[in-house]
């Protein structure tokens, strides 16, 4: 029989990293009540190249927030979907796969392109990206933070 993987805890918001977008130490809602993840975008534009094949350009953030970087992404590989909103409203969305990092878990999955701006936090992380290696406990916030703070103050010892 194998051997379930124990889960490693964490709060109802976190500090997570998007090394492949230049973006660290951003804050996120843990959202069990969302399947999918969403982050905050602006000037959201599906383009056709002159091969006939489409992107998406998107920035990120939002000029006043302080790890807002004024950069452009695109991806190639993107779709649309219906996602229901905390409101119940139904939006369609692009969707982008990229990684975040939390602990020292890589996690790849999928995040809807959503004008948060209205929002508290910038990043929301749905159950599909945490299911299979986290565990909320919402007593709780910023564990990976306070867990990176200690093992560096040990190193500097």
């Amino acid at each position: 029989m194998p051997v379930k993987k124990e889960k490693r805890t964490i709060g109802r918001r976190e500090l997570i990293d998007f090394p492949a977008l230049e973006l660290y130490g951003i804050e996120a809602k843990i959202d069990t009540g969302a399947f999918t993840s969403a982050i905050h975008c602006t000037a959201i534009h599906e383009i056709t190249l002159p091969d006939g094949s489409t992107i998406i350009r998107f920035s990120l953030l939002d000029p006043g927030h302080p790890q807002y970087h004024h950069k452009i992404f695109e991806f190639k590989q993107f779709t649309q979907r219906d996602i229901k909103s905390s409101f119940g409203e139904v939006q369609e969305r692009y969707i982008i796969r990229t990684k975040f990092q939390l602990f020292d878990k890589v996690i790849e999955t999928e995040f809807s392109l959503s004008d948060r701006s209205d929002m508290k936090y910038p990043v929301l992380i749905g159950r599909s990206a945490i299911r299979k290696e986290f565990v909320v406990d919402v007593a709780h916030k910023n564990l990976s933070a306070k867990a990176k703070f200690k093992k560096q103050n040990k190193k500097n010892i």
